[in-house]
């Protein structure tokens, strides 16, 4: 036979305390809360409500019936300012921090058990039926949440994965093409609120001069920075990279359709030999067309008598924009933009770890990885491959 339990006198006022506190609650699930028979809980209400109401019958044999109803009532009334000054105690500490309605729902959801819903709402001045909606949507909300730190994680690591540079544009095409549906509103709400921030471009400054007394080529671009197939207009530009050993130039060829660097050269100079190293890797890797264009500015490493030989050679027409005017130029100065601002103001202890570094970013991330706003959210790489098979499908 079970021993039977014998439940100190405070432990029963608190039971008894905790039923008259959750009207919304049942006996029932009071009792298997507290690990109590339901007929053991439902015995110390009934003997705390005989003993009550033998208190408020005490002292009052010499008052009139009204009277005694008048005591009840002050009764009634005490208790129930002495319960909304709690409540009221409760939330000035609750609320220091800030108001707002959600928060004002958690303080309802945290302190039901101990007063009624109703009651709380009422002395606060607050709608019921709003908390009532909040406290029915907690499944959604939850699940609405873990999926926002899931895609914020998925953020995250898009941004790592591209060096840091994606703002919310990139980083909402990156997610596409993965399978999620997301807009860039959204996208840009969880950066910002988890201060996860692109990198934004600075200025280039092109480092070429003028050759004065050699007569410029005619600029067959005109700003026309497209080419409806890859190999046929090509850009090209200098620019130098900081190391504690000195300056180390970089020279590009860019392909117009596809925004591909198809040649680069980087020496620790920056005569003809470093723009002509690079139109040679654009041309040997079998990325120039016959009679392609090749622009650049009137820098004199452009219009010197070596390298239009060169371009001569390679079957390949100059091109050059005016003097001074950085937008006749702006694809090839735009890619340094991309290039400094993603890779940072790194000054590199050697030239050959800038060198490494900048092969890296060339010929895998900018190439093969990073998506370009001008072709349409995809890369040089996708470009060309898509390029060639419609050309493939045409013939």
């Amino acid at each position: 036979m079970a021993k039977r339990k014998n439940y100190p006198e405070e432990f029963k006022r608190d039971a008894v305390d905790l039923v008259r506190s959750s009207p919304d609650r049942s006996l029932t699930d009071i009792a298997h809360g507290l690990g109590i028979h339901l007929e053991t809980l439902r015995k110390w209400v009934r003997d705390d409500r005989t003993r009550t109401r033998t208190a408020d019958g005490e002292g009052d044999a010499g008052m009139t019936p009204d009277e005694k109803e008048e005591l009840k009532r002050l009764r009634r009334d005490n208790a129930r300012l002495k319960e909304d000054n709690e409540i009221l105690r409760k939330a000035a500490a609750y609320f220091g921090a800030g108001d707002d309605t959600v928060i004002r729902f958690r303080f309802v959801d945290e302190h039901r058990n101990a007063h009624r819903v109703k009651r709380i709402c009422d002395v606060l001045g607050w709608d019921r039926s709003g908390y009532y909606t909040w406290h029915q949507n907690r499944e959604a909300r939850q699940e609405k949440a873990d999926g926002e730190e899931g895609l914020a994680r998925r953020i995250r690591e898009i941004h790592t994965d591209s060096r840091g540079s994606y703002g919310a544009l990139r980083i909402t095409r990156k997610l596409r093409d993965q399978g999620h549906v997301v807009n860039r509103k959204r996208v840009a709400r969880i950066m910002r609120e988890r201060e996860i921030v692109g990198i934004t471009r600075r200025k280039s400054r092109s480092l070429t001069r003028q050759d004065r007394t050699a007569p410029p080529a005619p600029d067959l671009i005109l700003r026309d920075f497209t080419a409806p197939l890859p190999g046929l207009k090509f850009v090209g530009d200098i620019t130098c990279l900081p190391t504690a050993e000195g300056w180390l130039y970089l020279a590009t060829v860019i392909d117009l359709c596809t925004r591909e660097v198809v040649g680069w050269s980087m020496a620790d100079h920056m005569r003809t030999e470093l723009v002509a190293d690079a139109i040679r890797m654009a041309h040997a890797s079998g990325h120039t067309a016959g009679n392609a264009i090749f622009h650049s500015d009137r820098g004199s490493q452009y219009t010197s008598h070596q390298f239009r030989t060169l371009l001569g050679e390679l079957d390949i027409r100059q091109s050059t924009g005016r003097t001074g005017s950085c937008f006749d130029n702006a694809a090839a100065e735009s890619f340094f933009a991309v290039l400094k601002a993603e890779i940072g103001t790194t000054v590199w202890e050697t030239r050959a770890q800038a060198r490494q570094d900048v092969f890296h970013w060339i010929a895998e991330h900018y190439n093969r990885e990073r998506l370009h706003s001008t072709i349409g959210y995809i890369t040089p790489y996708q470009a060309r491959v898509r390029c060639h098979q419609r050309l493939d499908l045409a013939a």
